[in-house]
């Protein structure tokens, strides 16, 4: 290999990170954990694992520890570090939905899709009766739910093809995905409101699902009702 050649491979090997910062003080090095924590963070478009923050820090850093004093430091902030989908997030805080909205308009989040009620129900009861195929959904409204709706619900990276029944025929079954957790603000779908529970406090059973009743938690803010058909924002206000 001639030196040229040794010389270029050499730059584009990515330099070594220091992460256990021994050289450091105990104070600045916890400072720089935190920097880099928030850095990486940032810079993603998508909730960052504990895999990858661990990976910029050293063995001894507590994760846990330096989110709660990113999060301390937020406190006034118009934006926070939320836990969802299994990692971390930057997001605005709700409370600055409206202005956000006043300066890039209904449509201004990137983001932002809209489903419409129809759509909404369906996701729900996969989310709740995960792993569950078009056919039991359809038997479960009482009427088919159609490959175009389920085609929505795809392209949004809402769902995703589950492991196949065991009924004839093998058929896919549905699941919710990460982009759901992160949608709805769930860290997981233990988030969900317990189904059993609240069907016991009367407040919601297959009648109300039927009837177009949509749980609190699952529209991250009331549809606005134009159009013929009830849609309901999916995004949400808080999303960085």
């Amino acid at each position: 290999m001639s030196e040229a050649s040794a010389r270029r491979k050499s730059n584009e090997q990515p330099a070594l990170l220091d992460t256990e910062l021994e050289h450091l003080p105990a104070e600045l090095r916890w400072r720089e954990w935190m920097s880099r924590v928030e850095a990486v963070i940032f810079a993603a478009n998508e909730p960052v694992s504990r895999e990858v923050l661990a990976r910029v820090v050293g063995k001894s850093c507590n994760l846990e520890l330096v989110i709660d004093d990113i999060r301390a430091e937020l406190a006034d902030r118009p934006y926070e570090l939320v836990s969802v989908a299994g990692g971390w997030q930057h997001r605005t805080k709700k409370v600055f939905g409206d202005a956000i909205h006043a300066a890039f308009g209904q449509q201004g989040g990137q983001g932002e899709k809209e489903l419409s009620q129809a759509e909404a129900l369906v996701l729900m009861c996969i989310a709740y009766f995960q792993p569950i195929t078009r056919a039991e959904l359809s038997s479960f409204f009482g009427k088919e739910v159609s490959r175009d709706l389920i085609g929505v619900l795809r392209a949004q990276e809402l769902i995703a093809s589950g492991p196949r029944s065991p009924q004839p025929g093998a058929p896919y079954t549905y699941v919710t995905t990460k982009n759901f957790l992160s949608q709805f603000g769930l860290d997981t779908l233990r988030q969900l409101p317990d189904f059993e529970a609240l069907e016991d406090a009367g407040l919601l059973s297959k009648e109300k699902l039927l009837a177009g009743d949509i749980p609190v938690g699952l529209a991250s803010r009331e549809a606005d009702g134009e159009g013929e058909e009830e849609r309901v924002d999916v995004a949400g206000d808080e999303t960085a």
